[in-house]
């Protein structure tokens, strides 16, 4: 009846420990890895400010025409509405886009 720990057992729990633990630090280091994409939502934030200020562009250059060409197909006044609006159109374009560059980031 020995009451010393069999040296065989010690080694096989050193060797399961060491084990778990290089299993759990690969874990870790995943889970660092899928929470560090803090650079995926600023660039989905720059992405869509990019988009806002095309469709700025093109809504106004676009409206603007649009909107012009109606006013002179009703009114016969050829190409001064359309020349006109369209310039307005083009001015709240840019007043928007400086409206989103001024902005303060988050």
């Amino acid at each position: 009846m020995n009451d010393e720990p069999d040296a065989r057992d010690s080694v096989e729990e050193d060797a399961r420990i060491d084990a778990l633990e290089e299993r759990l630090k690969a874990a870790q280091e995943r889970e660092k890895k899928r929470n560090d994409s803090t650079a995926g939502a600023e660039t989905d934030e720059n992405y869509r400010i990019g988009n806002r200020v095309l469709a700025d562009l093109i809504g106004g250059i676009g409206g603007g025409a649009f909107l012009g060409w109606v006013i002179d197909h009703f009114a016969g006044t050829s190409p001064w509405g359309l020349l006109v609006v369209m310039f307005l159109g083009i001015i709240v374009a840019f007043r928007n886009i400086f409206r989103i560059s001024s902005r303060r980031p988050d």
